[in-house]
């Protein structure tokens, strides 16, 4: 009997315990949904600077940490080749110049032929004609009559062949002129290349080779991006993807900040997936920015979808099926609003005075 009475006391103690752990009221409570990610802080309008030609690094004309302007030389980039090219293509241009337009021109002679010719033509048409009358009154003879004629003949067909051959030239060697200077013109450029200058007003992050290091144009030489303004990168997965729209509030923490809390405002989101990890890339910019910031950092961020006041919440741990709970009367369905990181809004199912247990 007492063995009896000592297990039901037991019992009693086990179930009332049980009890008073597993069931509880829902809170009538403000709640916040929000979508997680983890971040990286970048410099905006970060790039990596390539060379456009192959050669040797000369000189690294910056220092990691420098700020620059738009147009300041980074890198210098040796190669006696395009040099040489440059000055050849110069020398062939000042040619082509001066047989089109110079004092030793080669049109300037062909205009003394063709002076020359023209003098000619006057002087056998002249002779021609005036033969030509002596003939018409029975004077002279058929065959000076014949010779004048021929005479003019081949000195007009001259003076024709000549102006023909003064066009021709004229035309080649424009030809000739505009190759040059385009040739002079790609060589400066390439000669240029060798240079590589920011593109941006900003700061240089990483430099990649060291002088005497070869060049080619599939590697990066060194990285630049903005000195004050730094982007949030996050990688949202698709399934909240659809929430995200700019403007949105973000909270933010970062592992070198211990905890503390910035906020900043979603700002663009790229519309392609990445198929590797399934996210898409949105970024946001601080509302006011930590006073040290560095390429890489990282956190988490929680980008605020929707709040509301005063509504009835309960926790997740105690859903079923993630629309049922459990009460004194069984397991019944429920209809949730916004959800938070471990609570949800219930909007109709049971009340705040409805007793809900864990379930197991």
């Amino acid at each position: 009997m007492s063995k009896y009475v000592l297990w039901v006391f037991f019992g009693v103690v086990f179930l009332s315990c049980t009890d008073k752990k597993e069931k509880i009221l829902p809170t009538v409570t403000d709640i916040t949904e929000s979508v997680y990610s983890s971040i990286t802080i970048q410099p905006d309008s970060l790039y990596q600077a390539y060379a456009s030609v192959h050669g040797i690094l000369d000189n690294n004309l910056v220092e990691e940490g420098d700020d620059v302007k738009k147009e300041t030389p980074i890198l210098q980039i040796v190669n006696s080749n395009p040099k040489l090219n440059t000055e050849n293509a110069k020398l062939s241009f000042e040619l082509a110049q001066k047989n089109y337009s110079g004092s030793a021109a080669i049109l300037s002679s062909i205009e003394e032929e063709i002076k020359s010719a023209t003098l000619k033509m006057t002087n056998d048409s002249i002779n021609y004609c005036r033969q030509k009358n002596l003939w018409s009154q029975q004077i002279g003879s058929k065959l000076e009559y014949d010779t004048k004629k021929l005479a003019y003949e081949l000195s007009s067909n001259s003076l024709g062949l000549l102006r023909s051959k003064y066009d021709r030239t004229e035309e080649e060697l424009q030809t000739q002129l505009k190759q040059a200077k385009n040739n002079y013109r790609t060589s400066v450029i390439t000669t240029k290349d060798f240079t590589i200058n920011s593109k941006i007003n900003g700061k240089v992050y990483a430099l990649y080779k060291n002088p005497g290091e070869i060049v080619n144009t599939v590697e990066p030489l060194a990285a630049i991006g903005s000195a004050t303004v730094f982007v949030i990168e996050m990688l949202v997965d698709e399934v909240d993807i659809v929430k995200i729209k700019k403007s949105q509030k973000v909270i933010i923490t970062l592992d070198a900040y211990n905890g503390k809390v910035f906020t900043a405002i979603v700002s663009k989101i790229y519309p392609k997936k990445d198929e590797r990890n399934q996210t898409f890339m949105v970024e946001a910019l601080f509302e006011k920015s930590p006073e040290v910031l560095y390429p890489g950092l990282s956190g988490e961020a929680n980008i605020i979808i929707a709040r509301k006041k005063e509504v009835l919440t309960v926790p997740k741990e105690y859903l079923i099926e993630d629309h049922k709970v459990k009460t004194e009367k069984g397991v019944v369905k429920i209809t949730i609003g916004l959800q938070s990181m471990d609570t949800v809004e219930v909007l109709s199912g049971i009340t705040k005075d409805t007793w809900i247990y864990k379930p197991e």
